[in-house]
């Protein structure tokens, strides 16, 4: 526990002794985009069903079930939910803990944390002169702490010309255009393609396009559609390359992910 957290009871916020306020929230089957804002507080929303992405001008993070995303304050960022969202949120005055991070990211959320969320959404806002709540904010940080980041983020590239290749993939995401053929719509060599998107992005160029048919697979399926469908959308060649290749990143199959969290998530909506 970090020294900043030996004393919460020293703690003062905007609300005063308020240190963690929280906001539930279900999304219609027809979704929901949000303008563009930032918070004075930072933010951890847990999508306890359904599949939600933030943009920021840094990049997008994919949230599905089980996942949450990390928010600083400040960060300006539009909120996406992909067809009915249960989106569980907690806003923790800036500097509670000089271990939580200050740039965006996605974490997995085991199964202790996610009750801390849910349970901590049912009373509204946590008091640090509230013992029980104090020990509750403490334990949510000790949680936070040891969450593991999951790469369903996709980084935003500066150069205009990757920019604009970034722009034409999103735009779809299931072209079969090589990177020769995009480079020169953006007037750009493929090599010159490929070592912007490693510099800007971290990522390798092929490495950044799996991940965007990723993300727009999540929301796909999120919405209803079937995983055959959703494989062609993706540019699978085939629905086995597909399942593969999403058993890898998020360790199971699609039917599996999306089926066990309906079941398992329907008291949280």
């Amino acid at each position: 526990m970090s020294r900043m957290r030996q004393s919460l009871e020293e703690k003062r916020g905007p609300d005063g002794t308020v240190l963690v306020r929280t906001y539930p929230v279900t999304f219609p089957p027809s979704g929901h985009k949000s303008r563009k804002h930032s918070h004075e507080w930072d933010q951890l929303t847990y999508a306890a069903r359904g599949v939600m992405t933030v943009h920021t001008s840094a990049g997008i993070w994919v949230v599905p079930p089980h996942r949450a995303v990390w928010v600083p304050a400040g960060v300006e960022h539009i909120e996406e939910m992909s067809g009915p969202v249960a989106a569980r949120s907690l806003f923790f005055v800036p500097g509670l803990s000089e271990s939580l991070p200050r740039e965006c990211g996605t974490v997995n959320v085991p199964p202790l944390l996610r009750e801390l969320i849910l349970h901590a959404t049912t009373l509204g806002v946590l008091n640090s002169q509230v013992p029980a709540q104090a020990r509750l904010i403490g334990v949510i940080l000790d949680q936070l702490e040891e969450a593991r980041s999951v790469p369903l983020q996709l980084p935003t590239p500066r150069d205009k010309r990757a920019l604009k290749t970034a722009s034409l993939l999103r735009e779809n995401p299931s072209t079969s255009e090589s990177l020769s053929e995009i480079a020169r719509q953006v007037g750009a060599s493929k090599r010159t393609l490929e070592r912007l998107f490693r510099a800007e992005t971290g990522m390798a160029f092929s490495e950044w396009r799996k991940r965007l048919r990723l993300i727009h697979a999540l929301r796909l399926l999120a919405g209803g559609q079937s995983v055959t469908n959703v494989a062609l959308e993706a540019g699978y060649e085939s629905t086995s390359a597909f399942i593969a290749m999403f058993k890898k990143t998020i360790g199971t199959t699609p039917s599996r992910y999306f089926n066990g969290n309906l079941a398992s998530q329907s008291e949280a909506v």
